[in-house]
């Protein structure tokens, strides 16, 4: 490893022997700063020996941005972090880090920041040195030329405080999605083609605001738009209430769902479906299809009980549904935000900031869909609340970002040092961006609500949740991997692969049935005088811990011989194949079957119908007496001897001194319950509404 003196006597020699002007004839984006720097280092000045080149030129960068030099910088660092922060082995990071977080919380104060391609380049360059941000961290060739590139690890840090690029829920995801096609490391051209798409998400969604004809009604609730569909005729949006389907435009905003039908020459008054309010809403994905067939795979379904009957909203188009996805996301995604805010209370200015994440992420699914990625693309995985919805410890995440959210300033570390370290608010970044969400964002002080979803040398609460549900993450794929591998096509092979797992439980099913019915008289004598034992002394807990006991001894066992094995197999042998006819006759057959299960059970509950409400009063009677007689055994007799009696009827019924009178007690029992009729069943059809014209 090489130390300070090394890197710096590394880039003099690059000055003094001209190698360094042979190489910028690349013209790479570090050109004259590398000069600058090289001759800055030769001189001994504004330079740190603690830091490599890379990290040297981003500092210089962030002094000239902030106004303050290098060596002030570290100054203030020096006097401000905490003694764990300057640890000689993490002190090169952390203090770039420092560096970068106050300048970056200065420079997306500016409108258009998006726009800068210098601000583009800097928080790239800054991921680029994050990475090897000590002097013994000596780059490459490479790393002055076009082709470096980012890890996660390095856009996990930076991306975050800047809430329009990430935040520390999704940004792993996000950086999956921008590096598939580089093989896992993000570079600068992808990198700038996002931002340039955040850039014109951004501009498209001022313009629909600015153009909507729900002005009014926004300007009331202080609404922002997030999305419009519906306008174009090659892309047309269905609204199903019953029988009755119209074609017209839907507009989603930060608090409702709007749709307007269409008719000859305009569009008729909005139905507005609130997201914001606690109605139990339902929102999820539904199949739609001529006369009521289930055929396409394009619609969401809304519901909640302020409707008389749920709303379906079809997205046709000719392959796939990937608009319907899209849609579904961020509807979701808004409707998880207010159940966010409605579960912890969050009111004024965090309210602001929760749903201004939410516009954030539906903003940077837009820029992944403008940049047309190949392959599939899992929005919710981008979208935050609906992400947390799915993680497993995603509630833990939600509480710690409600805890963020209002944590107040005053509740805040008091050092300098810590009040820097928390990344601009989402509130004031849509804000500088010339957005105001809610009605609490003009009272927004100049440096905006801190929300410490980041800070220096260490992670916060919300980073330290969202990692540990990672990790559990990681464990669930694996776990729905090998569910999914054992998923086999067929319903004769899956009841195949049924019988064979659920033979253990058959097994001793047959064998206690077959100590009931008294196959073996001497194993079924023992097996009743052991029971008989146990419950008399009181010992039916202890058998039921000694079971369990057994069980827990087994599962050790099993994994002491299993140690670094695969999972056991499970062979089952395929039943023969059947064709097209003979499977839907399988098919046919099955639901006869079941159809005829649930008659049994509705003639079931009829007759206990009948007997409670005395249809027949003789079975009736009967009924009651039988009941007087359970109340009295339960209310007098010890619940050991209770239980022993019941033991002793079910297991001694069929011995040899009590089967023929136990057949005779049943035959008079089934007798006595074909007696009873079963209540009477009246079906009325409504009437079906007529399609509107």
């Amino acid at each position: 490893m090489a130390g300070p003196s090394e890197a710096r006597n590394w880039l003099e020699g690059l000055v003094r022997d001209g190698s360094l002007g042979r190489w910028m004839g690349r013209r790479s984006p570090f050109d004259d700063e590398f000069v600058d720097a090289g001759t800055s280092a030769a001189a001994g000045k504004n330079w740190m020996v603690e830091l490599s080149p890379i990290a040297n030129i981003v500092v210089r960068r962030c002094s000239k941005v902030l106004g303050i030099s290098m060596s002030e910088l570290q100054k203030s660092f020096d006097e401000e972090a905490h003694d764990n922060v300057k640890h000689p082995q993490r002190y090169a990071r952390n203090f770039l880090e420092f560096c970068c977080f106050m300048t970056l919380s200065l420079s997306v104060r500016a409108t258009a920041h998006l726009a800068d391609k210098k601000f583009r380049r800097l928080t790239y360059d800054m991921m680029v040195a994050w990475e090897s941000p000590a002097a013994s961290n000596l780059p490459s060739l490479n790393m002055v030329d076009e082709n470096v590139s980012v890890g996660a690890e390095a856009f996990s840090r930076i991306a975050p405080a800047i809430p329009i690029i990430a935040n520390v829920i999704i940004c792993k995801n996000l950086f999956e999605v921008l590096s598939t096609s580089t093989g896992g490391r993000l570079k600068f051209p992808i990198y700038d083609k996002f931002l340039s798409a955040l850039e014109r998400a951004l501009r498209r969604l001022k313009s629909q605001t600015a153009s909507s004809r729900l002005s009014a009604v926004r300007s009331l609730r202080g609404e922002q738009v997030l999305e419009v569909g519906g306008k174009i005729a090659s892309q047309p949006i269905l609204e199903h209430v019953g029988r009755s389907t119209w074609p017209g435009r839907l507009t989603l905003t930060d608090h409702a769902l709007y749709f307007e039908a269409f008719q000859v020459v305009s569009y008729d008054k909005a139905k507005r479906y609130d997201l914001s309010d606690e109605l139990e809403q339902v929102v999820r994905a539904e199949v739609t299809g001529p006369l009521g067939t289930r055929l396409f795979d394009k619609a969401i379904l809304y519901n909640s009980v302020s409707l008389l009957e749920p709303v379906i909203i079809e997205f046709p188009e000719i392959k796939g549904h990937k608009r319907r996805d899209y849609w579904l996301a961020i509807v979701r995604e808004i409707l998880y935000v207010h159940r966010f805010i409605n579960k912890f209370q969050i009111t004024g200015i965090e309210r602001d900031e929760a749903i201004s994440k939410a516009i954030l992420g539906i903003l940077r699914v837009q820029a992944i869909q403008n940049m047309n990625t190949s392959g599939p693309l899992c929005y919710e995985a981008l979208l935050m609340f609906s992400l947390c919805d799915q993680l497993p410890g995603g509630d833990l995440i939600m509480e710690a970002l409600a805890k963020l959210l209002c944590l107040r300033e005053s509740d805040r570390s008091n050092s300098k040092f810590n009040r820097r370290m928390y990344s601009m608010s989402s509130v004031s970044m849509i804000s500088n961006l010339g957005f105001l969400s809610g009605n609490s964002s003009s009272h927004l002080s100049e440096e905006g609500l801190p929300v410490g979803e980041i800070s220096v040398g260490q992670l916060s609460f919300l980073e330290r949740a969202v990692k540990e549900s990672g990790d559990n993450y990681k464990e669930v794929v694996v776990a729905r991997e090998s569910c999914d591998g054992a998923k086999v096509n067929g319903i004769d092979t899956n009841l195949a692969v049924m019988k064979e797992l659920m033979f253990p439980i058959k097994a001793v099913g047959n064998w206690l049935l077959s100590l009931a019915y008294w196959d073996d008289p001497l194993k079924s004598s023992i097996f009743c005088l052991s029971f008989t034992f146990i419950i008399c002394r009181g010992w039916l807990g202890y058998f039921s811990a000694l079971v369990l006991t057994g069980i827990v001894a087994f599962v050790m066992l099993a994994r002491l011989q299993n140690r670094g094995r695969p999972a056991l197999e499970i062979k089952v042998t395929a039943p023969p194949a059947k064709n097209a006819v003979e499977q839907l006759l399988a098919v046919h057959n099955g639901i006869s079957l079941a159809e005829g299960l649930v008659q049994d059970g509705n003639i079931i509950l009829l007759k206990l119908r009948a007997l409670l409400f005395s249809s027949l009063p003789q079975a009736s009677e009967k009924l009651v007496l039988a009941l007087i007689v359970s109340a009295l055994i339960i209310a007098f007799l010890p619940g050991k001897y209770t239980a022993l009696l019941v033991f002793l009827e079910i297991f001694t019924r069929y011995s040899p001194f009590r089967r023929k009178g136990t057949e005779r007690l049943m035959r008079r029992l089934r007798d006595w319950w074909f007696s009873i009729p079963a209540a009477p069943v009246i079906v009325e059809r409504k009437e079906e509404e007529k399609k509107k014209k």
